[in-house]
């Protein structure tokens, strides 16, 4: 809790009883210094609520961004094993069927020729009119 919370919770506390002293009083000066003390303490009150929401959301933005970090470094600590592992199940499967591998090894490259071999598209032709 904020001590602007607390503060202005005294100051609106003190605000009702000096407009409530002035009500039974018929002190009009009393009564508006009263409400102005209970105006005031209201305020401070809100701006210390406010300060607290504020730093709950930094609080928590901070969690997440320690959290992202953490499972940033996670990834990249592992990623090498993942890559390895990956690496090992290929050579696992081409020593199984070495001819499997070299026949899918051969598509993709043909594919990869077409694409990179392909001819430039060209517009269609005009057709002209002549009268």
């Amino acid at each position: 809790m904020d001590k602007d919370r607390i503060a202005g919770t005294a100051k609106d506390v003190a605000g009702k009883v000096e407009g409530a002293v002035g009500d039974m009083a018929g002190d009009t000066k009393t009564q508006a210094s009263g409400r102005v003390r209970e105006a005031a303490g209201t305020v401070q009150n809100l701006y210390g609520q406010a300060k607290d929401a504020a730093r709950e959301v930094k609080d928590t933005a901070r969690e997440a961004t320690d959290a992202a970090v953490g499972y940033a470094k996670d990834a990249y600590e592992n990623s090498g094993d993942t890559f390895r592992e990956g690496s090992q199940a290929v050579a696992k499967k081409v020593q199984e069927n070495p001819l499997g591998a070299l026949l899918v090894a051969a598509g993709v490259g043909f594919a990869l020729a077409l694409l990179m071999t392909r001819p430039p598209r060209r517009p269609p032709p005009r057709w002209r009119y002549y009268n």
